[in-house]
């Protein structure tokens, strides 16, 4: 082989290299962000977020539109759909409606799901941010506008 094309042979390879680097320096952006999951059907007509490695679906109560004490979960899957154990998971939700802040704590309840009860009004401004600690893991927070169409 020739000085020239050893030369350029190592030119190409760093091409390669620093492209690969560079594709894997975006793979965050690769990540199934707010939009794509709203096109996504969740499983249990909730809606779908992102948190870090899990996918958490909010499902609250539709009905009734007044502030009533209504259930609220929260499922847990991994990025692939499959279902994450939530024992020993713990969690908060806080929702936001109007000038209303409601918190309340999630309880493992099931192969992959947190529940809670609160007093909220289902209503189309109605905002909420889940926080989420699965066993042995930090915790992972998705903010979620479940009554949007």
């Amino acid at each position: 082989m020739t000085r020239t094309f050893m030369h350029r042979r190592h030119i190409l390879q760093a091409i390669a290299a620093s492209s690969l680097i560079g594709a894997m320096a975006c793979a965050p952006t690769w990540a199934h962000d707010d939009a794509y999951l709203d096109t996504v059907k969740a499983p249990h007509g909730g809606q779908l977020r992102m948190a870090g490695p899990v996918h958490l679906e909010l499902v609250l109560s539709k009905t009734p539109v007044e502030a009533k004490d209504k259930p609220i979960e929260v499922y847990v899957t991994d990025h692939a759909g499959k279902t994450q154990a939530t024992a020993g998971a713990s969690g908060t939700i806080t929702i936001l409606y109007g000038k209303t802040k409601v918190t309340a704590t999630l309880k493992p309840d099931g192969d992959n799901k947190l529940i809670a009860q609160a007093s909220y009004a289902s209503t189309p401004d109605i905002k909420a941010i889940v926080s989420v600690t699965m066993a042995g893991q930090p915790a992972q927070q998705a903010r979620f506008t479940p009554m949007r169409p």
